[in-house]
C-alpha cells in the first residue's frame, strides 16, 4: 500500500510560529478494474492526423482529474458534425442548446451553481415525429448517465423544454447550501416527476456510445482529430462483432402506452458512435467519452465492472482505438494513462 505525505500548516498557532506538519493518507483503491497503459492495437490502424503549426497537443500534464464534474450531460441531436464556437448562437440563437442553457444557466429559472449540467451538441440525427405530426418540427436528445433518450422535442414551443428540464434534468435533492432558500424556491430547484409524462416516447439508451469531440468550430486540434477517430471506432467496433447504428433512433410500436425501439429487444451488442461539441480540454485531443449502458455483460456474462458508467479518455490517437475497444469496451477496464475522469448513474464522479 502505497502512503503519499501531504504537508500542511498547523492553523492553531500564530503564523510566525508555524511549523510543518505531515499528515499520512492511503490512497484509495480505484471504483473499477485498470490496466495502465492502452493495448497495443492488434491490426492496422489510420495514422494520426497532422495539426497546424502553433497548436500543439499537451503531453506533460497528468490526464487524471481535468474532467469538469457534471450530474448530466445533455446531448442534443442535430445531424450536424459542427458548430459555432458557442453552440447556443446555432441558426441566430434559435435552438435546443440556447433554450436549455436559458433556463438552467447562470441567471435562469432553474440556475444552480451546485447541479451542473452539461449541454452539448452531437451528430446523431433527430428522430422524425409521428406521421400525425410530421410537420412540426422536433430536436431528440441523450441524458448520460441517465441513459435515456428522449425522441420528440417540439420547436414550437417552450413547454417541451421546461418538461425536459424540471422532468428530467433537475436535481432530485438540494445541496445544503440551499437550505436558507424558501419553501417555493427550493421546490422550483427540484425535479417534478410529473413533468415527464409530459414528453412522449422516452425510453431507455441500450446501446454503447462513443462520443469524440469534433467541435472545429471552436478548435482546430478536435475538429481534425474528431472525424478520423469516429472512422476508427466504427471500423474497430465492426470488427469486434458490435454492430455500429448510424441512422436516427427508429421507435416503433407507437402506442399511449409504451414507445420501443430496436435497442429495447435487441439480443447483440450495438454502438452509435458520434461527434460532440466543446467538452473542455481541446489541447487533450483527441478527447473520448465511452458510454457504457446500465445492464451490460461481458463475454463470460458477467456484470460489466463499468456498467452505467462514463469514461472520459484523452490523448486519444487511431492507434489507441483498439485498446480502448478491447480494454474498455470488452473487458471493462479503465486504462489509467489516458484517463481524465468518469460518471457513473446518479451522478458520482469517478477519479483514479
Amino acid at each position: 500500500m502505497f502512503l503519499r505525505p501531504l504537508l500542511r500548516v498547523s492553523r492553531s498557532v500564530p503564523p510566525r510560529y508555524a511549523t510543518t506538519v505531515v499528515v499520512k493518507r492511503t490512497l484509495s483503491t480505484p471504483p473499477f478494474p485498470t490496466i495502465p497503459q492502452c493495448p497495443s492495437p492488434t491490426c492496422g490502424c489510420a495514422a494520426t492526423p497532422e495539426l497546424p503549426a502553433g497548436l500543439p497537443i499537451e503531453h506533460n500534464k497528468p490526464l487524471n482529474g481535468t474532467m469538469a464534474a457534471y450530474a448530466e450531460q445533455v446531448l442534443v441531436c442535430t445531424g450536424k458534425d459542427d458548430w459555432v464556437s458557442r453552440i447556443e448562437d446555432e441558426n441566430s440563437g434559435d435552438n435546443l442548446a440556447a433554450d436549455i442553457k436559458e433556463l438552467m444557466g447562470r441567471g435562469g429559472t432553474y440556475s444552480d451553481p451546485y447541479h451542473n449540467v452539461s449541454t452539448l451538441n452531437s451528430s446523431f440525427p433527430s428522430t422524425a415525429p409521428p406521421p400525425n405530426q410530421s410537420e412540426v418540427q422536433t430536436n431528440s436528445v441523450y441524458l448520460l448517465p441517465s441513459f435515456k433518450y428522449v425522441p420528440f422535442l417540439p420547436r414550437v414551443s417552450f413547454d417541451s423544454v421546461q418538461a425536459l428540464v424540471r422532468g428530467y434534468l433537475l436535481p432530485t435533492s438540494l445541496n445544503r447550501a440551499h437550505d436558507a432558500l424558501s419553501p417555493i424556491h427550493r421546490d422550483r430547484l427540484l425535479r417534478s416527476t410529473e413533468h415527464q409524462s409530459l414528453l412522449f416516447g422516452v425510453q431507455d439508451v441500450k446501446d454503447i456510445l462513443v462520443l469524440i469531440c469534433g467541435h472545429g468550430g471552436r478548435d482546430a486540434r478536435c475538429g481534425i482529430f474528431g472525424p478520423v477517430l469516429r472512422t476508427e471506432f466504427e471500423n474497430v467496433l465492426t470488427r469486434n462483432n458490435i454492430g455500429v447504428l448510424k441512422g436516427p433512433v427508429a421507435i416503433e410500436n407507437q402506442t399511449a402506452g409504451m414507445i420501443e425501439g430496436p435497442s429495447a429487444t435487441k439480443t447483440t451488442s450495438t454502438a452509435r458512435v458520434g461527434l460532440i461539441s466543446h467538452i473542455g480540454g481541446h489541447k487533450f485531443a483527441g478527447n473520448v467519452i465511452v458510454y457504457i449502458p446500465p445492464g451490460s455483460r461481458l463475454a463470460t456474462g458477467e456484470a460489466h465492472p463499468l456498467a452505467g458508467c462514463g469514461i472520459w479518455y484523452g490523448l486519444i490517437e487511431p492507434k489507441h482505438v483498439d485498446g480502448i475497444i478491447q480494454a474498455t469496451v470488452l473487458q471493462g477496464r479503465v486504462i489509467a494513462e489516458k484517463f481524465r475522469g468518469g460518471i457513473k448513474a446518479g451522478g458520482e464522479i469517478l477519479r483514479l
